[in-house]
Formats: C-alpha cells, sequence, structure tokens
C-alpha cells in the first residue's frame, strides 16, 4: 500500500476565471510506486519534497529528486514511477483557466520542457523559494477552515505560479525584467489578444497595434511558441470558449459572440476543427464528468 496523506480541494469558483485550483495532493510513495502510462485533462503541477524517480512524458524520461519537480499538460501521455530504494514524496496541485497556457510559458515549461528545478539557477537565493514550495500545500490544507477559502487558495494558487517563474531559465522569462526588442513586441501582442480576443479582431489588427509586419511578427510567434499568430489566436479563442461552454446558462451563440464570432455555425465549424468537438458535445462532456485528482 502507498503511504500517502492526501488533502483534496475541489473549487466552487466560477469556472470562467483566468486561474482556479481543481484539486491537491500529497503523498510519500512506497517503493516503486507508478502512475500510467495515462493522461490528465488538466494541467498538473508535482513538487519533489523528498526522495527520487522517474517522470516520462513521449520519448523522454527524467531522473528526478528533491527540490525538482514537473508539469503534466493536459492530453499527454505521461508515466511517472518512485525509485525503488528511496521512493519520492511530492506534492501536485491540479489547475485550469484561461490564463494556463500563458503562465506555464512563462514558466517555461511545456511538453517538451516539463520539468523545473528550483536550485537550479542562482543557488543560494533559490532557497527561500524551496521554503515556498514546501509550505504550499500545507497552506491549502490551512485554507480550507476559512470562509475565504476560495480567494485565500486562489492567491496561494497564484505565488505557486510566480515562483514557477521566478525560478525558471532567464531565457524563458520574457515578461520578467527588460525583455528584448522581440519579446516586447511578443508581449505587447499578447496582451492586445488576451484584451480583444471578444472583439472582431484578425492578424493584421494584432500587427498594426505592435507597429510590425504580420508576416514577421508571425514568425516571432512561431520561434516563441511553435505556433503562428493565427492559430495562437485561434487557440486562445477556443480556449476561453471551452471555460464559457461549461456554463450552462449561456447559449452557444452567446460564446460565439463572447470569443470573437458573429457567425455561430462558423464558430462551431473552428471549434470542432481546432478541439476534435462540437461545442455541444463538449458541454455535454463537461456537465458529465467530474475532477479526478492526480496523484
Amino acid at each position: 500500500m502507498t503511504q500517502n496523506k492526501v488533502d483534496l480541494f475541489h473549487s466552487s469558483s466560477d469556472p470562467q476565471l483566468d486561474l482556479r485550483l481543481l484539486f491537491f495532493g500529497k503523498e510519500k510513495c512506497i517503493p516503486s510506486h507508478a502512475w500510467g502510462p495515462g493522461l490528465r485533462d488538466s494541467y498538473i503541477i508535482h513538487y519533489i519534497h523528498s526522495g527520487q524517480g522517474r517522470f516520462q512524458i513521449g520519448d523522454h524520461h527524467y531522473d528526478l529528486q528533491a527540490g525538482q519537480g514537473f508539469m503534466i499538460p493536459p492530453g499527454t501521455l505521461v508515466h511517472y514511477q518512485a525509485d525503488g530504494d528511496d521512493p519520492w514524496t511530492y506534492s501536485w496541485y491540479g489547475f485550469a483557466g484561461v490564463q494556463t497556457k500563458s503562465l506555464m510559458q512563462r514558466a517555461g515549461l511545456s511538453s517538451r520542457q516539463p520539468v523545473f528545478d528550483i536550485f537550479a539557477h542562482g543557488a543560494p537565493e533559490r532557497r527561500s523559494e524551496s521554503a515556498s514550495f514546501e509550505s504550499f500545500h500545507h497552506e491549502l490544507v490551512a485554507a480550507r477552515e476559512e470562509k475565504s477559502r476560495d480567494v485565500l487558495s486562489l492567491s496561494i494558487l497564484y505565488r505557486i505560479m510566480a515562483e514557477l517563474i521566478r525560478c525558471s531559465p532567464d531565457e524563458h522569462s520574457t515578461f520578467a525584467g527588460p525583455p528584448a526588442s522581440k519579446d516586447k513586441y511578443i508581449r505587447q501582442a499578447v496582451e492586445f489578444i488576451e484584451n480583444q480576443y471578444s472583439q472582431r479582431i484578425t492578424v493584421q489588427h494584432i500587427a498594426r497595434e505592435v507597429g510590425l509586419d504580420r508576416t514577421y511578427l508571425s514568425g516571432l510567434f512561431k520561434s516563441r511558441f511553435g505556433l503562428s499568430l493565427q492559430r495562437f489566436l485561434l487557440e486562445y479563442r477556443m480556449t476561453r470558449a471551452t471555460e464559457l461552454l461549461r456554463n450552462k446558462d449561456l447559449t452557444v451563440s452567446d460564446v460565439s459572440r463572447s470569443v470573437g464570432y458573429t457567425d455561430p455555425f462558423l464558430f462551431s465549424k473552428m471549434y470542432k476543427k481546432t478541439t476534435g468537438h462540437s461545442p455541444t458535445s463538449m458541454r455535454d462532456q463537461s456537465n458529465s464528468s467530474g475532477n479526478s485528482p492526480g496523484m
């Protein structure tokens, strides 16, 4: 049996929030305890408090120990296993929201780079960050007893995001410190999309806003995110639409208009092309399935 201490939190907050905590927990694993291969339906961060183990995503595997951690992206096949002699103890935090992908990008975390190390960049000053990661689970447990538990839990989740961004390699922290000129243009474009995606904006509007040729700006996005500017805008809108579809009070037409599409038929076509599901089937899935804790 696994020796564990599991504390779960299912958020009752508005599903339209930019960021929300879905669940969290902590576990002291028995030797060789494993999960997967399998998929998760939300982002999950694991932080290793002690011991060691192996995390595998796709064809890549990582041997990890205390002070390190890994990010599981949704819909990605992963497998992880505790060491047979020195099994790890880890805490995990599952989260979602329209800002999630952007925050993970700022932290330099992706399916191609899913691992973080709080001591890897400037070891002496990282000791305080270790203390932060050690305390997050305890703080979330304590927050459950408070009347303001939803607000407290969200504030702790934002602190987790802040620490991940702070301990990321400098080249990934495109939003921290004085940005290089290319990163500045990317930041301006992303902020414009975040603020204006519900309007009928196009790639040309975005390029004009930041003062660059649309082809050049799209190339910057391709280099930074692996997506063209047009694809980035589309995926951002559809991610936001998925959040809105969980609200039963909104019709598909309401959601369509809310993410910049005046034609609900075009919206439905683009949504299915992007996600593989129609808006109606996605809504049915969201309303019929619960959130599962990560371990």
